[in-house]
């Protein structure tokens, strides 16, 4: 399933990996609500975001990427994209219920560029995920490298 708007003169091409469809489609509706264009790709397992990345040319920008999946989870996800240098350029995004700060500090060592928790509200929602998508698209390089590794509301 595919989400396409045109807000900006840039849109980001995102992967979305997360076994919850209702925690898929909040996370499209929050998208649409916010003023970054993207597309968005969904995938409720790793097993079937891995064979995709494999097998397009067409890479995303970023991948959103629930930890708690079945057949393949979030942590072998990670591993597994950091270990292929065609993937260097993507952006990985820890999107997850939990939060144990040493998981955090593994996924960080581990090669993820973010962590969000995924938040109780709706807008904070939209909050985190502008937060999050604000430094692939900001062009002033001391602004985009500012951001946090964690993402709060």
């Amino acid at each position: 399933m595919t989400n396409q708007k045109h807000k900006t003169s840039m849109t980001l091409n995102l992967y979305l990996a997360d076994d919850d469809k209702e925690d898929r489609e909040l996370f499209v509706e929050a998208l649409d609500e916010i003023n970054i264009s993207t597309k968005v790709t969904q995938f409720d397992n790793g097993v079937d975001l891995m064979d995709n990345l494999f097998s397009k040319t067409d890479l995303p920008d970023a991948i959103f990427l629930d930890l708690h999946m079945p057949l393949m989870n979030g942590f072998e996800c990670l591993t597994d994209i950091r270990n292929f240098s065609r993937f260097d350029d993507i952006k990985v995004i820890v999107y997850s219920t939990s939060y144990l700060q040493r998981e955090v500090n593994q996924l960080q060592a581990d090669g993820a560029n973010q962590y969000i928790q995924k938040p109780s509200s709706f807008e904070d929602l939209k909050i985190m995920l502008h937060k999050s998508l604000l430094s692939m698209v900001v062009k002033d390089d001391e602004e985009a490298n500012s951001g946090q590794f964690v993402i709060l509301v």
